[in-house]
């Protein structure tokens, strides 16, 4: 069994902003693998099943927004039974061009809130994360609104690639392992 975690805000208006692109990803997962998301009895989450070449996974969505992500993450872990070695959170990363993309093994926060709430709720920064890339924000803006804000068209033009990719490197990762999925998917852009 795998946990794949996406993170975001629960609020359709936060939908097409910067900081639910954990949500989109793995919202695109279950709905290219059948999976049908339903509110979960154990945490404060929509939960999924689906089944990537033979590996059953848990997906789930946390409602308890950004910043306390890592309450809904423990509580879909314990049901679950599994650890930070089988489990993946997909997010957002302004450390990242618009369209790049990082899978790590482990690591800190970063600088993060809903990936510093998932390590403290765990206890453990030994779970691989899918970083996904919005850019800096302009001189002047604040880091805050720049992730809660609207993707730009020029963005959400590039976001089918986007997802794209990070469900081919999730797909790996969940198959073939987290090595493989980092060689294959950790290539800069030229």
């Amino acid at each position: 069994m795998r946990l794949i975690v996406g993170l975001g805000n629960p609020e359709p208006r936060y939908v097409h902003t910067r900081h639910n692109l954990g949500f989109l990803c793995v919202q695109a997962l279950a709905e290219g693998h059948g999976g049908r998301w339903r509110k979960a009895s154990f945490a404060q989450a929509l939960t999924s099943r689906i089944v990537l070449d033979a590996v059953e996974c848990s997906l789930i969505l946390p409602l308890t927004y950004m910043n306390n992500s890592g309450l809904a993450v423990k509580q879909a872990a314990a049901k679950s039974g599994v650890g930070p070695k089988d489990m993946l959170v997909v997010y957002d990363d302004m450390d990242l061009d618009f369209g790049d993309m990082r899978l790590r093994a482990a690591g800190s926060a970063g600088g993060h809130n809903g990936v510093r709430s998932v390590i403290e709720h765990l206890g453990s920064r030994n779970f691989a994360r899918l970083r996904l890339g919005v850019n800096k924000p302009k001189p002047g803006v604040d880091p805050v609104d720049h992730v809660l804000s609207d993707l730009t068209a020029a963005e959400l033009k590039k976001l089918p690639d986007l997802i794209n990719n990070a469900l081919s490197c999730v797909r790996v990762w969940g198959t073939e392992g987290i090595e493989k999925a980092m060689n294959q998917f950790n290539q800069r852009k030229v």
